[in-house]
């Protein structure tokens, strides 16, 4: 079964399940001065108070939705990407776990088509086992329909990081990081990138895209590869859609 298909049928159950929701039932109403109406008493001034209702505490948790998603380790340079990209102004400082809450920008384009792009709080090893909030970080990435691998160039072992961010997403979710994805080599401005760019192109079977967030180097060319990214599952989207379309008219 493929992502679209499996992405459309995820939304409707969604729908179906949790579009209405009772939370909290009312009690039995009350009599009103009307009930109390008669040929004697035509203007009663009484009434009887209802049962009370339920009382209920929730937890909600929303779940952050976006067609692609940054993943990387902390100061990988996804804030800093996300602002090179859209609009969206999160935070950014040359210390770890500058984002906590994850931010959603809209990448536009010439034919006014708009890609929300969600930048994913940092990761770190036994994320999946819910090390450094890893459960509330991971969970936003099971909204998205498509991943960007955000490696950062200037540390050593470019390709570990991709393993590794491999490893935690799969450990979550099986399957999750096997969603349709980018590799991206951030920081190329930086001297010992070059080497460490190589070493990556090396280790993967993925083309890199590499850039610099902080100087905006090549950042055209990965918005084209997302828009690529995001009209393959819109058309994938389409087909599923036709199909079901075509599969209602049968009798």
């Amino acid at each position: 079964m493929s992502m679209a298909v499996q992405m459309v049928e995820m939304e409707e159950m969604v729908a179906k399940l949790f579009y209405s929701f009772v939370a909290a039932r009312g009690g039995a109403g009350g009599k009103g001065n009307r009930h109390f109406l008669s040929n004697e008493n035509r203007a009663p001034q009484i009434a009887t108070r209802g049962m009370p209702g339920e009382q209920r505490t929730f937890e909600l948790e929303l779940r952050v939705m976006a067609q692609a998603g940054l993943i990387g380790f902390p100061n990988a340079g996804k804030s800093t990407l996300l602002r090179a990209l859209s609009r969206a102004r999160p935070a950014v400082a040359a210390y770890p776990f500058t984002t906590l809450n994850p931010h959603v920008g809209m990448v536009e384009y010439d034919d006014m088509e708009q890609v929300a792009v969600a930048d994913i709080p940092g990761l770190i090893p036994g994320a999946h086992m819910n090390k450094g909030l890893g459960h509330s970080f991971l969970k936003h990435i099971e909204r998205c329909l498509c991943l960007l691998y955000v490696i950062d160039l200037s540390q050593p072992n470019p390709s570990e990081q991709l393993q590794h961010l491999k490893y935690e997403l799969n450990q979550y979710h099986p399957g999750l990081a096997d969603r349709p994805h980018a590799v991206v080599g951030n920081k190329i401005d930086l001297l010992e990138a070059k080497e460490n760019l190589k070493t990556l192109q090396d280790g993967i079977k993925l083309p890199v895209i590499a850039i610099s967030a902080q100087c905006k180097m090549n950042i055209t060319s990965l918005k084209s590869h997302l828009r690529e990214l995001y009209d393959q599952d819109m058309k994938g989207r389409k087909k599923v859609k036709e199909k079901k379309e075509n599969e209602s008219r049968i009798i």
